[in-house]
């Protein structure tokens, strides 16, 4: 980590959104304060919180705050803590702003340093609320005749006392946006939203065990590499891992998505095992066996799976 004067980036938490393969959350950035911050001109100071004069709502309230800034003209409430650290760090998460700084530095380096960054914050606070939005839209309501994803292609969720277990049905021939495959799960239709929930989610993940088994086994035998183990992953913040003794993770959401998008990620693992990095070698790897890749990763970005909690 460099010096306050400098920037650097770490990884910052973010409990929602996937990024790719262990990259840091593209919502976290650390800032170290920039030598503007020294300049005589005069900025919008932070104020406590408890201090401001009744005014509207801030654009965004993190529910620990104790502070606000006024960006662009926009008040924003956030969390300031003081820790054992060498920059002034911003993490934008779905809570709100968290800004923490080195007990050393004075609150008005801390205030010249928000104002430096608030492009930056404003734009990851409206992706946040955006995401949020998204988020609740796509909960899902666990009950007779719910829609999912599976492969790219929605199924209906049919409770059907008569079958045992769960069964997924299609049908080649049907009416223009209605989805062709039926996913029957043998409950009561008196079952709870929490066991409806439960089958569907253990049906999906022994089907993404058994594609991901498939798709590991073909790909590494065009990559020449050998893959000792494939486990299930439900992280939050990665789609896949690969360690050099030939394991690999892939998170089971992933189901979700159309073939090609999981070649992608399984694609992306094994590259691994032959360069573990993201080096220009390492994504020529990838290009050898998957000629499209950055458009199959482009659709990853962002994208928001249906919320099973």
């Amino acid at each position: 980590m460099k010096r306050l004067g400098s920037v650097s980036q770490t990884p910052g938490d973010d409990c929602v959104q996937l990024s790719l393969f262990g990259e840091a959350p593209i919502l976290a950035g650390v800032l170290a304060d920039p030598a503007a911050a020294s300049s005589p001109r005069s900025r919008p100071q932070a104020t406590p919180v408890d201090t401001l004069a009744q005014s509207p709502e801030p654009l965004s309230r993190h529910p620990k705050a104790q502070r606000e800034v006024v960006l662009q003209g926009h008040r924003v409430a956030y969390e300031f803590c003081r820790a054992r650290r060498r920059s002034i760090g911003f993490v934008v998460g779905m809570e709100g702003l968290t800004v923490s700084a080195p007990r050393w530095v004075p609150l008005s380096e801390v205030e010249a340093a928000l104002q430096e960054k608030a492009g930056w914050i404003l734009r990851k606070l409206q992706e946040q609320q955006d995401r949020a939005r998204r988020l609740a839209q796509a909960r899902v309501e666990w009950k007779d005749g719910t829609t999912l994803p599976f492969l790219g292609e929605s199924i209906i969720l049919v409770l059907d006392p008569r079958q045992t277990g769960v069964v997924l049905n299609t049908c080649q021939e049907t009416l223009p946006g209605v989805p062709r495959a039926t996913l029957h799960v043998g409950l009561p239709h008196t079952a709870e939203a929490e066991q409806l929930r439960e089958a569907v989610q253990s049906w999906m993940q022994r089907q993404a065990r058994r594609i991901f088994e498939e798709r590991c086994e073909w790909f590494a035998q065009r990559l020449g590499v050998e893959v000792r183990r494939v486990s299930l992953s439900s992280a939050q913040t990665r789609w896949g891992s690969a360690s050099a003794d030939g394991v690999i993770r892939l998170n089971w959401r992933l189901v979700h998505f159309a073939l090609p998008i999981i070649d992608y990620v399984v694609a992306h693992e094994l590259a691994h095992l032959r360069v573990m990095d993201h080096s220009p070698r390492f994504w020529e790897v990838v290009e050898s066996v998957v000629p499209d890749y950055k458009e199959r990763r482009e659709a990853l970005k962002d994208d928001v799976l249906p919320q099973f909690g």
